[in-house]
């Protein structure tokens, strides 16, 4: 597979070295495009020993007639000759340069003339990634499928502390090579083209003081596995993920969030554009209404909590879903296949995919799965154990036949 590497100009260039590398290892030919900025980071000799390959600064030559011509038209011929586009880092100013179109060197150029899949992989100050304007282009960027590798935490080269700094070189490289496996019987089926599948993911986090919240164990890989499924089927996903420790799947639009209000908002603020709904987050049940502003110091003596229950974010979509399809999680500890019956029906859910909790291998934390899918027709489908990505696609197969079914009794 052919990547073209585009290099922004800011500080983490230098990291886009070590990509490069990382890509190669992966056994990628690499192409690599500089911005003028960013050779004032690195030299394109650096990219060149590392990759055998020219390495491309300008969008026109200055020696020959000839020479120029064809550096006049290469950008289409870049664009033709590379699988996947990913810029790292992407600054703040290319990625609003991106997003509308601005077209006045050659990686930018290029980027118009470019029609595979695009990785993006932003380093910037903490303020600037903040900023209403750079989180718009992101947006705008995000809406267009590509694939946004968010920036991590830590100590910037400006002093501050918090999001900016690039991504590990090798997730990304990760991200990358993933797109290239077009020989995959998964991405072979794209049923879900056209849909538009709204997905909810890991935990809640309620705040009982501003240090200590209520939560449970769920890791988001369910879920998380589910948005990769969805968007290879070639739906265009939007993922609400409470608090987890993975990256992004490839092309999904992420809002992150803690709470259940927060996630609760943020459903039915992206629900109108939604047609299959699958609320696979573990949503704590209850929350502290009034939280103290400081933290509650330990003393020798008991403690009660009085708590709410949180918003029931899958009863409220039963009630307004419409014509949407809605999935259902419960996560049961007994009588698996009685507790969901009884949430389908009290949730007015399409289907339910039930898991037993607290068991070796499956259920939470896990990398595997197993479960009972009751549905709406009065079925009731086994799932034997798997991985939990080869789970999504059953439970996405057993969604387009439900589709089917139901349109049929219509």
């Amino acid at each position: 597979m052919n990547v073209l590497l585009g290099v922004g100009g800011g500080i983490a260039a230098y990291k886009s070295a070590e990509l490069a590398r990382a890509l190669m290892e992966r056994g990628l030919r690499v192409q690599v495009v500089l911005t003028d900025a960013a050779q004032r980071f690195i030299t394109p000799l650096t990219f060149a020993a590392l990759t055998g390959r020219k390495v491309i600064t300008n969008l026109f030559a200055t020696a020959s007639s000839e020479e120029t011509l064809s550096s006049a038209i290469e950008h289409i011929s870049v664009a033709q000759d590379n699988d996947v586009m990913v810029v790292a880092p992407a600054t703040a100013d290319l990625l609003a340069r991106l997003a509308y179109g601005h077209a006045d060197d050659f990686l930018t150029t290029t980027y118009l003339a470019f029609t595979g899949p695009v990785v993006l992989a932003p380093a910037m100050n903490s303020n600037m990634w903040a900023h209403p304007a750079t989180q718009e282009n992101l947006n705008i960027l995000r809406k267009r499928g590509h694939v946004i590798v968010e920036p991590e935490d830590g100590l910037l080269a400006c002093g501050m502390t918090g999001p900016g700094r690039l991504a590990e070189t090798n997730q990304i490289a990760d991200v990358v090579a993933s797109l290239g496996l077009t020989s995959s019987p998964v991405k072979a089926s794209k049923d879900l083209d056209g849909e538009t599948v709204l997905i909810t993911a890991g935990p809640t986090q309620e705040p009982l003081d501003p240090v200590r919240f209520i939560s449970n164990r769920s890791s988001g890989k369910m879920g998380y596995a589910l948005a990769e499924a969805a968007g290879e089927r070639g739906a265009r996903v939007v993922l609400i993920s409470g608090p987890v420790h993975l990256p992004a799947p490839p092309g999904v639009t992420l809002i992150r969030v803690h709470t259940a209000i927060e996630m609760r908002n943020a459903v039915f603020e992206h629900l109108a554009e939604a047609t299959i709904i699958v609320k696979s987050a573990a949503v704590a049940d209850y929350h502290l209404s009034r939280v103290p502003q400081h933290k509650v110091k330990k003393t020798a003596t008991r403690m009660s909590l009085e708590l709410d229950p949180t918003p029931d974010i899958l009863a409220e979509l039963g009630q307004k879903k419409g014509d949407r399809l809605l999935i259902g999680f419960a996560a049961e500890t007994e009588n698996l296949t009685e507790g969901a019956r009884s949430k389908l029906k009290s949730k007015n859910c399409d289907m339910v995919v039930a898991n037993l909790v607290g068991q070796d291998g499956t259920g939470f934390e896990s990398d595997e799965n197993e479960a009972v899918l009751v549905l709406s027709t009065g079925e009731t489908i086994p799932l034997q154990r798997a991985p939990k990505r080869e789970m999504a696609d059953r439970i996405f197969d057993q969604v387009m036949k439900l589709r089917l079914a139901l349109h049929a009794a219509q």
